[in-house]
């Protein structure tokens, strides 16, 4: 496997062949938050704070833009309101189902399968990812078996995971895991594997275990690459939701699509994707303050194109 693919955060990399590089050096505590992020700190923080309101403004244009568009192409006959609906038509249904409370128990189990699915297939992919990382027997042993597993294409899974599970809802959090668990799994052992082979050595000779090694040098290392594999995770773990429920349910946001498609109402069809995508954004907000939380201790990087 390329060098290249080995080192992407998402990209799969071949287990027992993994280079370590160096990692960002742990900041002297006295120094203080700004010395602990390095001497470029400053100005790129400044620089953060001159940027992020353009970044918003432009970002709300882009979306003003489209939607817009997409409207007045709508009422201008352009756009076939049957194939393409029309925002209005959309935010409308949308505001029925928040203010009826239709839609609220749909979501909730969307929601519950996809949590249920993103925390099972997380914690699987941190503890089979930190093991095969810290014993390369067994990465060797398996490395044919995982890489076999994950050329699987997900969707012909969801017919078995119903014959399983049935038509509830662990069908369709099986279904979401094996969504979940190869992205956390494969960075998790990508960034446990290029921890420092110094700072491993200097934490051993300096009598640390090994439930020491993992807790203060292996996972902090690896939180990086662990929370880039979250955020993509997040994503993954409402397809799973959803694709299980088009495919066999009787309740969620999936469920409602497939109704909705079933009755050629394009926007139900649509209003079920917006819903979906603004829960998304919002919880993709919420890992990037967890991150940020986690990762505060690291510095910040050096080159210009922090945004």
């Amino acid at each position: 496997m390329s060098d290249a693919l080995s080192r992407s955060r998402t990209a799969e990399p071949a287990l027992g062949d993994v280079e370590a590089r160096p990692v960002d050096t742990a900041p002297d505590p006295a120094a203080g938050p700004d010395a602990a992020a390095g001497p470029d700190a400053g100005p790129l923080r400044r620089r953060r704070r001159r940027f992020s309101p353009l970044v918003l403004a432009l970002q709300v244009a882009v979306a003003v833009a489209f939607v817009g568009g997409w409207e007045v192409l709508s009422r201008a006959g352009v756009l076939d309101p049957f194939f393409f609906s029309s925002p209005s038509a959309i935010g409308e249904r949308v505001w029925t189902w928040l203010t009826t409370g239709e839609i609220y128990d749909d979501l909730l189990i969307t929601l519950q399968e996809a949590f249920y699915g993103l925390v099972i297939g997380a914690v699987l992919g941190l503890v089979v990812g930190f093991t095969l990382a810290r014993v390369r027997l067994l990465a060797a042993v398996l490395d044919p078996y995982v890489k076999a597993l994950n050329a699987i294409p997900r969707v012909v899974l969801a017919p078995i995971f119903l014959l399983w599970f049935g038509l509830g809802i662990w069908s369709k959090v099986a279904f979401a895991v094996t969504l979940v668990f190869f992205i956390v799994f494969f960075n998790t052992y990508q960034g446990v594997r290029e921890v420092d082979r110094v700072l491993v050595d200097n934490s051993r000779m300096l009598g640390a275990t090994e439930s020491q090694l993992i807790r203060h040098v292996f996972l902090p290392s690896a939180l990086s690459w662990i929370f880039s594999s979250l955020h993509v995770s997040v994503g993954f773990a409402i397809v799973g939701a959803v694709v299980g429920e088009y495919l066999g349910s009787a309740s969620g946001i999936g469920y409602v699509i497939a109704q909705a498609e079933g009755t050629f109402d394009t926007t139900g069809v649509f209003a079920g994707i917006a819903v979906l995508s603004v829960f998304v954004i919002l919880v993709d907000l919420l890992v990037n303050r967890v991150e940020r939380h986690l990762l505060r201790w690291r510095p910040e990087p050096s080159h210009g194109d922090a945004v």
